[in-house]
């Protein structure tokens, strides 16, 4: 007698799902999210190197941000629209 293992049916290919809901509504609330300064040049969400630069820069209006009871915080659409700005084209396009 020999030990044989039975035979395996073949393997079918995952399916595609729908991204669940859990991550649908982190999502979500990612957009609620609000940076501060420090946190935006620690994350390296902005293309500036320092607190102080930042800051001056919110001070004189230069920098798209939020002025919440008088401390300045970035929202998700506030560096997408500072990336936005910044951002360089190319002269061949």
């Amino acid at each position: 007698m020999s030990a044989e293992a039975p035979p395996t049916k073949a393997k079918r290919a995952p399916a595609k799902r729908r991204p669940a809901v859990a991550q649908q509504k982190a999502h979500a609330e990612a957009e609620l999210i609000r940076w501060t300064p420090e946190e935006v040049i620690e994350l390296r969400l902005l293309p500036y190197r320092s607190v102080r630069v930042l800051k001056d820069k919110c001070y004189k209006r230069e920098v798209h941000h939020h002025n919440d009871g008088g401390r300045i915080t970035f929202t998700a659409d506030d560096l997408r629209r500072e990336n936005e700005r910044t951002a360089v084209v190319p002269l061949a396009a």
